[in-house]
This record gives structure tokens, sequence and C-alpha cells, in this order.
């Protein structure tokens, strides 16, 4: 039986739930944060705890429509899993403790453990194996558009880091690789067309899959003064990366003779800059020795003196040890390792393991810890006098350092993350077991994807990207309305434009009428700048001549027509 179609009817703003604010809220430090609290379209329930009022319910709507239809498009299905969650399945996948703190918790009145889902893969992974039994079942492609929860320790921006947002997140299973790739290169694509019709320019950055498990990964990150990830971009191609993921060129090791092992008095210098100043060299030509514990284990990071190690880089490439900084405690309890005065030479592979930065490749010659108080050594020679276990990229990316594609200088910049992509493997169909029968008869083990877009983080994005001095500025797809009718003025002007405003809403427009009485046409104005609709249509001193005047939001154009010039314009 089909549905009668509504007819438009346009928003009345004398009985919209609608109160702007002149003022930016106290705590407000991103535009967005401002602006979407200014213009009415959310308000704060608690730290990191949003409503989404009438206007931004609007927004939200129009993003997540977008975000359904190019999944739809892709053949992906749409579910809708719970957001209460047991304990057991994330106790099974080793994220119940992974997580720590991020993760809700709560118990029932009966003791047993559940949490607030932050991610799916463990539900869906289950789902199916529940649903699919063959490879006729497969590749099958779920999603859904829901409501995720973090416990965030300091929740900010607001509803760009919020304890509780929502999220798209979808999942491929395939019994190939080659179908995991296919499924994968689907998102991709789908994740263009989305992020296009949202009007958001992004970047496609290669990333490091961390907690989520699996081997390829990429970002979507919408550039933006607000955003908390920073990222590679290379001016001279297209190369794009997660600071994470920054791959290091190293440059041929001159084949230069170096002497013995010299040690040198270095009284008073425990740090790079003092032992730096003391001997007249270059932080460059020192070795760095970060010391720290893996799973419990003293392990030594060597870095150049000049550069600094990135913790959060050193603990995914050693995901899932845990990671933490070396105490006083902890020299006290091995003599050998004397503070500040650490080196390589004679320790290496056996009183610590030695990682270290490619830079510190075999054939260079450092200066280091003699690993005597005040003490250091000359003429340290990697490959020589210490190995090194194992290379990583650990080292703190700064501007300028060589592009891995090119060599040219790179440049840092800040993004919002709004997707990201992983083909994450077996790594959950092995933990739950998920197999099906294959054509020869078979168990196959299925491998998965898992793929998420931040849809109410990507509406913060975009006022992040597109607002101006006024307010926002939405692009036309994702605004809350096609046309703002402001009637300036009194009865004349506030007939006319409730008159037009169902024309063009009977037009298929979707259209707000500022009807207010009582409200000045300054302040009328201000509003209509602020929330930020595509078009303003203000019915004005021309009202008793059937003039108007269009005015387009983002480039202030404005142009006067006679209403049925000015609906004919709107609605072709």
């Amino acid at each position: 039986m089909a549905h009668a179609a509504h007819a438009l009817r346009a928003q009345r703003l004398s009985t919209m739930m609608l109160k702007t604010l002149r003022d930016d809220p106290a705590d407000a430090e991103t535009a967005s944060h401002k602006l979407l609290v200014r213009a009415g379209y959310v308000r704060r329930t608690s730290a990191g705890v949003w409503s989404w009022l009438p206007l931004g319910k609007k927004v939200l709507e129009n993003v997540t429509r977008i975000v359904r239809e190019e999944m739809d498009a892709i053949g992906a299905q749409e579910v809708l899993l719970p957001a209460l969650l047991p304990r057991e399945a994330y106790e099974a996948s080793g994220r119940w403790d992974e997580y720590g703190d991020l993760l809700f918790r709560l118990k029932d009145r009966k003791g047993a453990d559940y949490l607030l889902g932050p991610t799916h893969e463990e539900i869906f992974t289950q789902t199916v194996k529940d649903q699919c039994t063959s490879y006729k079942d497969l590749p099958v492609i779920l999603y859904q558009i829901q409501t995720k929860y973090r416990d965030e320790a300091r929740p900010r921006s607001g509803v760009l880091r919020g304890r509780e947002f929502q999220m798209k997140d979808s999942y491929s299973f395939d019994t190939t690789d080659e179908g995991l790739a296919e499924s994968y290169r689907l998102h991709r694509e789908a994740y263009r067309r989305i992020f296009a019709r949202l009007g958001l320019d992004y970047r496609i950055v290669s990333a490091v899959s961390g907690a989520m498990g699996g081997s390829a990964s990429e970002e979507f990150l919408a550039p933006a003064a607000a955003g908390e990830d920073t990222f590679v971009d290379c001016p001279n191609c297209d190369y794009a990366a997660n600071t994470e993921a920054v791959t290091t060129i190293v440059p041929p090791v001159e084949g230069a003779e170096h002497g013995p092992v010299e040690e040198l008095d270095t009284p008073d210098t425990p740090t790079i800059e003092t032992l730096a100043e003391h001997l007249g060299v270059p932080a460059s030509a020192t070795l760095k020795n970060l010391l720290v514990k893996v799973d419990g284990e003293i392990t030594a990071v060597g870095v150049p003196g000049d550069r600094e190690v990135d913790l959060g880089k050193l603990a995914e490439h050693l995901a899932p040890a845990t990671v933490e900084l070396v105490t006083a405690e902890d020299f006290t309890d091995r003599p050998d390792l004397v503070r500040g005065y650490v080196g390589p030479q004679g320790l290496a592979g056996k009183a610590f393991r030695y990682l270290a930065d490619p830079r510190v490749a075999p054939g260079t010659a450092w200066v280091t810890g003699a690993n005597k108080p005040d003490t250091h050594a000359r003429n340290v020679v990697c490959g020589r006098d210490f190995e090194v276990d194992r290379y990583l990229d650990v080292v703190v990316v700064r501007p300028g350092d060589p592009c891995p594609e090119c060599g040219a200088g790179i440049e840092l910049d800040r993004a919002i993350e709004i997707g990201h992509i992983f083909q994450l493997g077996r790594k959950y169909a092995d933990t739950f077991q998920l197999d099906v029968l294959g054509q020869n008869g078979k168990p196959v083990r299925v491998t998965m994807g898992s793929y998420g877009i931040g849809v109410s983080r990507a509406v913060a994005a975009l006022a992040e990207q597109t607002h101006d001095e006024a307010g926002l500025c939405w692009p036309r797809e994702v605004a809350p309305a096609d046309v703002h009718v402001v009637a300036a003025g009194k009865a004349l002007q506030t007939e006319l434009a409730l008159e037009v405003g169902e024309k063009l809403a009977a037009a298929g427009l979707r259209t707000l009428v500022d009807d207010r009485a009582g409200v000045s046409p300054g302040v009328k104005f201000t509003d209509a700048e602020l929330i930020g609709v595509p078009t303003i249509l203000v019915v004005g001193r021309g009202a008793k001549d059937g003039v108007v005047e269009l005015k387009d939001r983002r480039t202030g154009e404005r142009e006067e027509l006679s209403v049925d010039d000015a609906v004919a314009r709107l609605t072709n």
C-alpha cells in the first residue's frame, strides 16, 4: 500500500523552539562549539553529552541521509544492534581490558557486567556467525547508524569530542583476501562520495590500525585549526599520512673510518642539551637512549639527540604490549643502569632490548652515555659497538622532514578525523571462530573489514570549515533549510513573507520564515547570518511594490527581484 506524500510547510520561527545567543559560551574554545550553541543547534546536557535541538537535528539527519544513501548504493544492508553490550564478547577479544577507562561499564541488578558500545566488531562478528553458514551467504556488508559511547577524560570542543556521539559503523565479511580488498575499495569510494556531497574538504591519509587490529588502514581527515589530529602533507606530491604512519628516509651512511671508543669526563651533563654544550657538538651528533618498560621489561629506545620519542607511535608499534616510562625506583633495582648516562655499548641485547630509530643506522657514530656516572663516550658505532634489536619509526615528525615518496620537505597540518577504514583480516573471526562452509565442503575462515564515519562529528567539522565571522554557513545539502525568509517590518512584510514561504515550500524547498513579532529587523538579520541557511530572502521596504531581496549567505551577493521572479529563481 502506497503512503500519501505530505506537502512541505514553511517552518515559522515564531513557533519553533529556537533561542539564539549574542555571546559565546564561556567554556567554548572552537568555532563549531561557539556557533552551534549560539545558533540554537545544540545544548549541553552534561560534560561531553549534547542535546540536538530542532535546527541541529535537521542538519544531523541530512548528514545521516547522505551516509545512508551512499552505503545503500554499494549494497550494504542496514541493521541496528544494541548499544548495551555484554562483557563476555569484549573480554573474548581482549578489548574489555585494552579500552581501559574509555569504556562505560555497568552492572545489571543481578551483578552481570555490561558496557556501552564504543564500536561493534565483536557483536557484528557474532551476528554473522549466527546468520551466515555457507560461502553462498557471503560477501555481505552490514552497517548501522547508532549512538556510541566513550568515557573521554576531557570531553571538549562541543560535539567534536563528546562522550556520546552518532556514528556510522559498517563491517564487511568475505571468504578471500581479494574479496576483502574489493569491500575496502567499495567503502573507500563511498566515503569519497559522502564527503564530497557533504561539502567537506578532506584528505585520505595512511594510518596505523592501533587497537582495531588488522593491516591496511586509512583515515579521512578534514583540515581545520580546531583539529586534534596532526597529519603530514607534502606540498610537492600527493603524499599524506597520519604522523604515526610516517616512515623515515635514511640518507646513505658515509663509509668513513671511526676511531676507537673514547670515554669523556662530562660532569653534570645528564641531558642532551647540557652534553652538547659541554662538548661543543650539535645535539644531532649525540645518541639519546630513552628507557621504557614494555609489559614490565626495561627496554631502551635510541634516537638522535635532537629528536624526541613519540610515545604514541611507540605504543602503536608495540601494541598490544603496554608501554610506560621507567621511574626512579626502577634504577634502584638496576645498578647497571646509570641514570642520565646510559649507552647501548655493552648493554644492548644483554641488560635490555634495544630499539632504535632508522637514523641510528649501521656505520653511524655517536656520542652517548658511557654507563658510568659523569661520563660519556665518543665514537660509539652502530654495528661495531652495539646492535639494534629492532628498528622502529618512533621520533616526533617535524616540518621539513623528507617526504617518504619524493624527498621534499613535508608540512604538518591540523585536522579532524571524520572517517577511518580498516582491513581487519581474521582477528575477530579467529576470536569467535567465524567460519563458513566453502565450495569444497570444508570450513573457510572469514576475513573482515571495519569502516567508521563520525556522523555528529561531521556536523562540527562542517561548521569549522565553512563558518565565517557572521556565523554558520552550511552547504545546501546539509543545511537545515534551503531558504530563510526574513520579514523585515510589520504586518505587510510578515504577511508577504509567509505567503512567499508557503509558495517556496509548495515547490519543494525547505523554508524557514522569521515571522517573530516584536523582534527588530537588525536582530532578524543577525540571526539569519548566524543560522547559516544558504539563501536569505528579505521581505522589507519593497514589499508594497512586490519586491524582495535575495542574498547568497556565502558570497554576500544581493539582488532585488519581484516576488514571482524570486520564487521562479529559487524553484527552477
